[in-house]
């Protein structure tokens, strides 16, 4: 891969690629490094690479994977070394282009607290509202990523949006009195 194809792949992706990961990993410094890992792991790859056909896609897989592996050695130095202790980031403001006409009509606060539930969610229920919602991912991308069959994005989908159902009426109710 030319530095001239990588410039014109960050250009067209680095945006959504970095809310993404934004979203994934919920620290603005832990974004920033597999936001550089992914485009670093691009350029190892070289003249290996086939993304004509779907960069984005190809790009949001990296990050996935890059951030399991992350999480899985993590999880294992705390069963070796015990817990670490970690500063929690300022809010999180992920960068976007236009809004939705969904996010229009969304307050600032209620955006939050989507985001919250979201954001809480299991990993195997996020990373598939991530993809679909936020990345406007089709289905057979999402499950392409993710390496599960598209009938198991589907199902995993529809118990996300229950659980964010369950848990916004709850938050929602409660501000409301």
């Amino acid at each position: 891969m030319s530095r001239e194809e990588l410039e014109l792949c960050i250009k067209q992706n680095g945006r959504d690629i970095y809310s993404f990961c934004c979203h994934l990993t919920g620290s603005r410094q832990e974004a920033d490094d597999l936001y550089q890992d992914t485009f670093l792991k691009m350029v190892e790859l070289g003249d290996h690479l086939d993304i004509q056909s779907n960069p984005k896609g190809y790009l949001l897989s990296v990050a996935v994977n890059l951030w399991r592996n992350r999480r899985r050695k993590r999880a294992v130095r705390r069963r070796i070394a015990g817990p670490e202790v970690s500063v929690e980031d300022e809010a999180l403001e992920v960068p976007s282009g236009e809004p939705s006409p969904e996010e229009r009509m969304i307050s600032g606060e209620e955006r939050r607290l989507v985001r919250k539930a979201v954001d809480g969610l299991p990993e195997k229920y996020r990373l598939p509202v991530l993809l679909f919602y936020m990345e406007e991912l089709k289905l057979s991308e999402a499950a392409g990523i993710l390496k599960i069959p598209e009938g198991t994005v589907k199902s995993r989908l529809f118990k996300a949006k229950k659980l964010l159902k369950k848990e916004l009426e709850v938050v929602l109710n409660e501000k409301r009195f």
